[in-house]
């Protein structure tokens, strides 16, 4: 028989601390040599990230205790390490160089002249050769822009030009003869979910030549070769991003499979991988909808695998046809796992067991709601749930999440992270917002232009759906975000009355100084999403939280970490100051360390904490959870 109690107040046994101890960052699955290898982020071990190798019997932690397997290029990285015969190449978080970890570890590539002067990112491996290709961005001083090029490392640590010349370059490819070069690279103000060329080159005695534009957009990513040397690419041609054959003779691609579901992913990191070839079969993953699925092509025939999960990440495949991936499912942890064709599944990594069984675990409903044109924009609500505790005298607080990006998506597996909520008595809705990606070309592009409108709409049109449908609690709605959720979350506070209470975390408060000091990544990113940079200052202004705080009247906590270069602490402070001097209650938590997104085990568990009991003070209820209470200013 459950108990009666508040919510907001039930016992979980998902604490932060156990969130955050449990939190490890599964990433690039790859198989080399037939044994499967990928990538483990550990908050526990402050934050750095490893690499495990599973041989077929056990499963082994690769290189020095201390090595941080991380690259810095465009700051989100990705793609910081390549195995080789003559060992692993690495990207050491510390100094940026790379570094081969075989018998010993020692430094490949130089010194550069300037601390971090020097990043390598995304590499391949050129047959018949010892040498490598490799994204490489490099930083002279900081009052300019680094320089990005794609370069040849050899054996012997030195670095030959491959191109050069435009913004960005990403995903260089080789095709199994060694012989043709494909590469992908783009300009500002285009990010590569915009527009995005397709080169090739010829492999000479004198190196990488005849480099030509063999597709010039629209947005392209992961250019590949079959085993029979056909070149691929993924392609939002046909309004979503679906696999095309590349005829490099007439500049021109047709669909593998035509359908109405995305295959790509946005490119904020390297390394991303969601095709491979096992034989004839072309094995692949897509989103449907917002969800996850994987599958395989073979003779144009398009087969959906039903294996139980809902999201996946990487892919590669073993010998024996099986394809490896990071996969989970609504009610099971992300883990590496080989998938077969009839949709069972073996776990090769190995996962904590987590505090909550699974009748704890709230699995979301899918909600639409109309926006103000009339279509549907999407998300999932996740009810509170917990085998021991039930309410009956109210309805329950909701938090509203934003996802960062804004060209991200709602996560559509386990998320320990709402469960901590959910498990405690308290709603949660994920929205994909419009701009999302998943839902193809046209529905991400209904952000352009809109930021801080669209997206703010439609968080608020989630709210109200659950609140007028008495599935939540209308006096108790806050709304939170990280990034350039965090921006949505305080647009919604300062053109709203409806939420009770905001969390921002490293969240975007002023868009022009966004444009002025942020990467050179992101430097054109607003140009799309609000309007150019310096000649539509006036839509800036009038976006920017910062100059509407005389509108705040809904009590905030800020978290910001004291080293991020994406949303430097500057703009938390501005919030910060404006908010004591309109007397709003708030509290502000500054992680020392910490860049954007945060990464430590301490800090993942305070930040939960200091969450929940910001919005116990301001919402009413009372966690039965024994931590610190967060001063409210």
């Amino acid at each position: 028989m459950k108990q009666d109690q508040p919510y907001g107040s039930w016992p979980s046994a998902l604490t932060s601390e156990e969130l955050a101890s449990g939190a490890t960052r599964l990433s690039e699955p790859r198989v080399f040599n037939d044994e499967v290898l990928w990538l483990e982020g550990r908050p526990e071990e402050s934050g750095r990230t490893t690499i495990v190798k599973f041989d077929g019997v056990n499963t082994i932690t690769v290189g020095p205790d201390d090595l941080n397997v991380r690259t810095l290029v465009h700051e989100y990285g990705g793609g910081a390490w390549l195995p080789t015969d003559n060992g692993i190449l690495v990207s050491r978080f510390e100094d940026q160089r790379l570094w081969l970890l075989n018998d010993d570890f020692r430094p490949v590539t130089v010194e550069p002249s300037s601390p971090k002067g020097l990043r390598y990112s995304n590499g391949v491996t050129v047959p018949d050769s010892g040498d490598t290709i490799w994204v490489i961005e490099q930083h002279q001083n900081s009052h300019t822009h680094p320089q990005n090029f794609l370069a040849t490392i050899t054996t012997s640590g030195d670095m030959v030009e491959v191109v050069s010349g435009a913004d960005f370059y990403s995903s260089p490819t080789i095709s199994p003869d060694g012989q043709l070069l494909a590469y992908l690279s783009w300009d500002h103000p285009s990010m590569p979910w915009d527009h995005v060329r397709l080169h090739v080159a010829q492999r000479k005695a004198s190196g990488w030549t005849q480099h030509r534009v063999v597709l010039d957009g629209p947005a392209l990513q992961q250019p590949r070769f079959s085993p029979d040397g056909q070149l691929h690419v993924i392609s939002d041609a046909t309004g979503w991003w679906n696999i095309h054959e590349v005829d490099v003779h007439n500049d021109s691609s047709h669909p593998v499979v035509q359908a109405d579901v995305e295959f790509g992913i946005p490119g904020w990191v390297f390394g991303q991988k969601t095709y491979d070839w096992a034989g004839d079969a072309l094995w692949c993953t897509w989103i449907d909808e917002g969800i996850g699925h994987a599958g395989q092509i073979v003779d144009s025939q398009w087969i959906k695998i039903e294996s139980g999960l809902t999201e996946f990440n990487g892919l590669d495949i073993l010998a024996d046809g099986r394809a490896v991936t990071i996969a989970a499912s609504w009610e099971t942890t992300a883990a590496v796992r080989a998938l077969h064709a009839d949709g069972s599944t073996e776990q090769i990594s190995t996962s904590r067991s987590l505090p909550i069984g699974q009748e704890e675990i709230s699995v979301p409903e899918t909600i639409e709601v109309m926006d103000p044109s009339g279509e549907a924009t999407h998300g999932f609500h996740f009810a509170p749930n917990n085998s021991a505790y039930r309410c009956s005298s109210e309805s329950p607080p909701l938090v509203v999440l934003s996802h960062g990006g804004p060209t991200g998506a709602a996560r559509s597996s386990f998320d320990p992270a709402i469960q901590y909520w959910t498990n405690r008595g308290i709603a949660v809705v994920d929205v994909n917002y419009r701009g999302s990606t998943g839902f193809g070309t046209a529905y991400r592009n209904k952000l352009r232009g809109q930021w801080g409108v669209a997206d703010t709409e439609d968080c608020i049109a989630a709210a109200k759906h659950l609140a007028d449908n008495a599935l939540v609690d209308s006096d108790r709605l806050a709304i939170k975000g990280g990034s350039a959720g965090g921006f949505t979350t305080l647009c919604a506070l300062t053109t709203s009355t409806l939420f009770a209470a905001g969390v921002s975390r490293y969240g975007v408060a002023d868009l022009a100084s966004l444009a002025r000091d942020t990467h050179k990544f992101e430097a054109r990113y607003l140009d799309s999403l609000v309007g150019e940079w310096p000649a539509e200052k006036d839509i800036y202004d009038a976006r920017s939280p910062i100059h509407h705080t005389h509108r705040l009247s809904t009590p905030m906590i800020v978290l910001q970490g004291s080293d991020d270069p994406v949303v430097p602490p500057s703009q938390a402070e501005q919030l910060v100051e404006a908010l004591t001097n309109a007397g709003i209650p708030h509290s502000y938590v500054l992680f020392e360390g910490e860049s954007h997104g945060f990464r430590k085990a301490e800090t993942i568990a305070r930040a939960l904490d200091a969450e929940l009991s910001f919005l116990g003070q301001v919402l009413g209820f009372d966690p039965s959870d024994l931590i610190d209470p967060v001063e409210i200013l």
